[in-house]
């Protein structure tokens, strides 16, 4: 199932052969072989939570290894008001515009989780960012929506949003849709809800006519930190939502109960032509498989089970947690991360059904025998992730969301998170920590912080859909 040859359909759906040129790469085999090293790194930086009166702030990474300042924050770009809490961001267009000539990838669309304000950045210089414009909170408000979250550029000249909850951040949640040439509202995206009503994290295959969310549960119930009465009591998700993606109708929901709580990253192979993909269950920690059966009915199972473990600090064994999975490129290798163990791993999934271990890295976390790097204790554990284009450089953060920082990894809060790296090695099926590179967010210009989501310029493994 590799992406890696150009497949007839390719051809049939005019991504080979194009006559006009937009930004992106046709296929996802030509990001993987064509596009440059990574040389920059956007990554999400915030203070909320912390004893820092500061703005959350976007921090520009140099990731040159023949730059002076390789492994450096280089750069911020400071958020205009306090407590935004921003989380997850994306790009105004992506590689399903390779063929709309006019457009370029230069525009960020950065939310705030917290506040429900939406900034716009203009990043058609990496390393000399500005802030374009600002969507206030009572603009999202007035479509009974807040906390946005996911952002993919789609198809028509739109970008939708998944958000979290309503207005008063209570339950449902929905989606938003921004226009791709001001940024104006255009109002919700889906036209028919159904019965979802948590959402967090999207994927759409357009090929297919299908979009799938997950769930993770009100902001209100999540705001202030973990509580598992909360679970128990069913404010939390256990399930995901198929959507005729160009009705924009909800069709069907696959409910994993007790297999698949909190329901949250979702991937699908970067191979337009597939009809599968996995979603990590954070607090189950479990991965699990879905795809469409040849009557159009989807059906799921579970391929990967992390056990809990026990430790002496905890009175209840200690789960994974799940916290982010990453597809390389060709669709070969699934990578996620143990944010409360401390491990990251690496699964060959070539036969997608059965994945197969082939590496593990262990960094901080509750059992890592690795609890510092280059003399820095390591702060938290492996959470978000984002692999190179050419799938040898795997990158990651170590803060999941402030409140949930606190209560499970309390030094966050006080000194930052840290940014590291492995190199992979795809030929050989293995990974190895890169202990010449850290970037330590405890030592931010203007006091430490709390880094998050990765992006590179030009396009990466999570935010990029083809069309």
């Amino acid at each position: 199932m590799s992406t890696d040859e150009p497949s007839s359909t390719a051809e049939k759906h005019g991504h080979e052969h194009h006559e006009v040129e937009g930004p992106g790469y046709p296929t996802p085999a030509a990001m993987r072989t064509e596009s440059e090293r990574e040389k920059t790194a956007f990554v999400i930086a915030l203070r909320v939570g912390m004893d820092v009166d500061g703005s959350d702030f976007i921090g520009v990474v140099d990731l040159d290894p023949e730059s002076d300042t390789y492994s450096e924050l280089v750069d911020t770009v400071e958020m205009p008001n306090k407590g935004d809490e921003l989380h997850h961001f994306g790009w105004n267009s992506c590689s399903s515009s390779c063929h709309t000539e006019g457009l370029m990838r230069d525009h960020l669309i950065v939310p705030g989780q917290r506040s429900s304000r939406i900034h716009i950045l203009d990043a058609e210089d990496p390393r000399n960012m500005e802030i374009e414009k600002v969507i206030e909170p009572e603009e999202i408000f007035e479509y009974d929506l807040s906390a946005p979250h996911t952002v993919h550029c789609v198809p028509g000249g739109k970008v939708v949003i998944s958000m979290l909850g309503d207005a008063n951040g209570e339950l449902p949640g929905g989606f938003l849709q921004l226009d791709q040439s001001d940024f104006s509202i255009d109002g919700h995206w889906e036209a028919d809800r159904g019965d979802m009503e948590m959402n967090y994290d999207y994927w759409y295959q357009p090929r297919h006519n299908v979009m799938i969310s997950t769930e993770w549960a009100a902001p209100k119930t999540y705001y202030p930190g973990f509580d598992l009465d909360d679970v128990e009591e069913g404010k939390y998700g256990d399930s995901i939502h198929i959507w005729d993606w160009e009705n924009k109708e909800h069709q069907q929901t696959l409910n994993f109960g007790e297999e698949g709580q909190i329901p949250l990253e979702i991937r699908m192979p970067h191979d337009p032509e597939e009809t599968q993909g996995y979603v990590g269950a954070a607090l189950s920690s479990n991965i699990l498989r879905f795809w469409e059966e040849s009557d159009g009915v989807w059906e799921w199972e579970k391929v990967i089970d992390v056990e809990s473990r026990e430790h002496p600090d905890w009175d209840m064994p200690v789960p994974g947690l799940v916290t982010d999975i990453v597809l390389s490129l060709d669709d070969q290798y699934l990578f996620f991360s143990n944010w409360l163990h401390g491990d990251m791993r690496m699964y060959d999934v070539s036969d997608f059904g059965n994945p197969r271990l082939v590496d593990r890295i262990w960094t901080g976390g509750n059992f890592a025998d690795r609890q510092e790097i280059q003399g820095t204790e390591i702060r938290g554990a492996p959470q978000m992730l984002q692999l190179s284009r050419d799938g040898k450089r795997i990158y990651w953060t170590t803060s999941l969301f402030s409140s949930w920082d606190n209560q499970f990894y309390p030094e966050i809060g006080e000194k930052g998170s840290l940014m590291m790296k492995a190199d992979v090695y795809p030929d050989e099926g293995r990974m190895e920590l890169d202990e010449d590179f850290l970037v330590d967010f405890g030592d931010a210009p203007g006091g430490p912080a709390r880094a998050h989501e990765i992006r590179w310029p030009g396009g990466d493994c999570t935010s990029d859909v083809w069309q």
